[in-house]
């Protein structure tokens, strides 16, 4: 809490009130939304295209299920997502409408276009009815998420028994010496590249930043368990600079 006793939380290496930090992260992708993908590529080398579809293998998509792709931004994961499984549907749903209009415009939108809903909202107070989907997919969203336990517990509420949650996050490399040359180039390198392509430094350094006060991978997985899912497990992708968490709703 700060001085006014109002609820305090992160925003990068800052604090800030609770109730601004929606509309900062807002405010983030609102401003790259036009260059996220190929910042993606660019930042990774093209490696979170490979994280997205081991994602999809650890998932293995069944005809006819629902999918809840929340963060869900320009479709990555729901266009991998519908590609797998035939029949089935997803809802991507995202915070900043900037994004959504990015993923409507990409090709696979319009092929996919009866099978695909396109959703502004709130992972911490998701529009749906309990028990609506058989799969909650997350791609490096969580972290920005203001009260992470109320998104893990909406999750929870919107599977059906037998759904499966899956969050795609950056992590931490459990080798000291490889983190702080991964952190040498994120913080060196990825505002810089944000300045040149996307006309927007402070946004990417606000990444870089929460990425490093995102928990690391046993912390998380304890929450995800908190929220109520079981069978948690999380794997480490590219020594750790990213993992997937997956957990059943039993």
């Amino acid at each position: 809490m700060d001085e006014s006793g109002e609820t305090t939380t992160h925003f990068g290496y800052q604090t800030v009130r609770e109730a601004e930090k929606a509309g900062r992260v807002h405010g983030v992708f609102s401003s790259v939304a036009s260059r996220y993908d190929v910042m993606n590529d660019v930042m990774s080398g093209g490696i979170h295209r490979l994280w997205k579809d081991a994602m999809m293998d650890w998932l293995a998509p069944r005809p006819g299920q629902r999918l809840l792709d929340v963060a869900g931004g320009t479709g990555d994961v729901a266009f991998r997502f519908l590609k797998r499984a035939p029949q089935a549907s997803a809802v991507v749903l995202d915070l900043t409408e900037p994004m959504l209009i990015e993923g409507r415009k990409r090709a696979e939108a319009e092929r996919m276009g009866e099978r695909l809903d396109w959703i502004v909202g709130d992972a911490m107070a998701l529009p749906f009815d309990d028990r609506s989907f058989d799969t909650y997919t997350i791609s490096f969203g969580i972290r920005n998420v203001t009260r992470i336990a109320d998104a893990l517990s909406e999750a929870y509420r919107v599977l059906r028994p037998g759904g499966r949650l899956m969050v795609l996050e950056f992590s931490q490399i459990p080798n000291d010496m490889m983190q702080r040359i991964y952190d040498l180039y994120s913080f060196n390198v990825i505002p810089r590249m944000g300045q040149i392509i996307a006309g927007d430094r402070d946004s990417y350094q606000y990444l870089v930043e929460s990425i490093r006060r995102f928990p690391d991978q046993e912390t998380f997985a304890g929450m995800i368990r908190e929220a109520g899912f079981d069978q948690v497990r999380y794997r480490n992708l590219s020594m750790g600079i990213a993992a997937l968490h997956s957990g059943w709703k039993l």
